[in-house]
Parts: structure tokens; sequence; C-alpha cells
């Protein structure tokens, strides 16, 4: 999680949304990434589907069985459903999204009995550390800044 925060940081740097994601193998990070929407004019850059992204392509394979994603805000409803389609088996999030989240805030797809695919999901992991820096960056867009 320490990772995915400091890629928060970065996506901070560059006027994004601070999100940071990475997919951990056999204790080695296999993908990573941070929010992208604005830089790449691209709605689904998202960190957890960049982390997905670059993840699958090191492994040659889609399919992300035996690891674990790392993100610093609760995944929205299309990033949970990338998880699910890669078969991640565990995610492990900072801060709760009350108004997005779909790992048991909003809702709860990352663990939807009827789909094919359920996360162990853990909640709150550095969710201080994540949230705090959401509330400034929201804060400062607000202002003006």
């Amino acid at each position: 999680m320490r990772r995915a925060l400091e890629l928060a940081r970065e996506a901070q740097a560059l006027g994004e949304v601070p999100v940071g994601a990475v997919v951990v193998r056999d204790d080695e990070i296999i993908g990573s990434g941070f929010n992208r929407t604005i830089s790449d004019a691209d709605p689904t850059a998202h960190a957890e589907v960049v982390a997905i992204r670059e993840a699958a392509s090191r492994q040659g394979d889609w399919r992300l069985t035996g690891s674990t994603l790392y993100v610093t805000l609760e995944p929205c409803a299309m990033c949970a459903g990338a998880i699910v389609l890669a078969r991640i088996p565990r995610v492990v999030f900072g801060a709760s999204d009350p108004k997005a989240g779909m790992g048991g805030s909003l809702d709860d797809l990352l663990r939807d009995e009827r789909l094919n695919h359920r996360c162990d999901v853990t909640a709150g992991v550095e969710a201080e550390e994540s949230s705090v820096m959401l509330k400034a960056f929201f804060r400062a867009r607000r202002a003006g800044e």
C-alpha cells in the first residue's frame, strides 16, 4: 500500500485525482498505475485499470490469479468489473468511497455472488492517509488552486 500511496502523490502532482494502485504476485509488483484520465483524455484510465493492464501485459495473460490489488481508494463500478474479469482474488483498499465505491460502500460488485468470480476484500488499510490526500486535492480544486 505504501507504493500505491506514492503513486497517488505522483497523480496529484500531475493534477490528477490522487489514486494509486499496484498488483502484487509472489511479493513482487507486477503492475502499477495512477489515475491518468486527464493526462490521457481517457475515462477508463483509472489507477486500477492502468495497473491491471500492465500486470496482464507483463504476465502475458489476462488472468491475474494468485495476485492482490492494492489501491488507495475503493474501486468504482468500472474498476470493480475489471478486477472481477481479471480474476484477481484479493483487493486491499484505503479510503472508502460512499458515492461510487463498489467494495462495500455504495454496493459490493467485488463480492457479488451472482458473478462467476468474487474477491476477498480488505478495507481501510492506510485509509487516513488516502482520505486526507483526496480531501485536500478536492478542497484545492474547489478553491480554484
